[in-house]
């Protein structure tokens, strides 16, 4: 098992197949996916398959979204970390979307954010990349409110699969300076 990030309050490990019962809870949860099409899993295959998939991505980019555990429980809270998108979204590609999804009973701990930064810091510091992406939905005010918090500088608003979104990024120059103004 891989750590990749260790915050106050959580580790950040590669997502491993015994996660798949806490990958079908958060999934199914149909208000989990309130901004994320509304499409809730119904069955652990399809866990199984959204663990695979995210496995690939640590295949064959190196990077992939990580299981966020909470350290005084050990339980997996979620997920949180980067993912490369290759499709053309609102203009851009090859990009590295920062993201993050958590069980319902963990919202509103601060544990989104918490994870959104150390995984933005990381991308920076040890990854190398020059920019970073996040994306929601322009009436997820939660996810936006992490978004910016994180320090991701709101740039347009494009619509995604007939949903208006918020298209937020950070370049490493600017992240520079956050780090020296902080």
């Amino acid at each position: 098992m891989t750590i990749h990030l260790e915050t106050e309050r959580l580790l950040m490990r590669d997502i491993m197949d015994s996660d798949v019962q806490a990958m079908f809870a958060m999934d199914s949860d149909p208000d989990v996916h309130v901004f994320l099409g509304n499409k809730p899993i119904s069955t652990m295959e399809e866990a199984t398959k959204i663990i695979n998939n995210i496995q690939q991505q640590y295949r064959d980019n190196g990077i992939g979204r990580w299981a966020v555990v909470e350290k005084e429980s050990g339980a997996f809270i979620g997920w949180s970390g980067f993912r490369l998108i290759t499709d053309v979204v609102n203009d851009k590609t090859n990009y590295y979307d920062l993201g993050y999804r958590f069980l319902k009973k963990y919202w509103g701990q601060g544990y989104a954010s918490e994870a959104a930064i150390a995984s933005l810091n990381h991308g920076f510091q040890n990854l190398g990349f020059d920019e970073i992406v996040g994306i929601a939905d322009v009436n997820h005010s939660a996810s936006n409110f992490i978004l910016a918090k994180s320090g991701l500088i709101k740039r347009n608003e494009f619509f995604y699969e007939e949903v208006l979104h918020n298209f937020y990024t950070l370049t490493k120059t600017e992240w520079q300076k956050l780090q020296n103004r902080g």
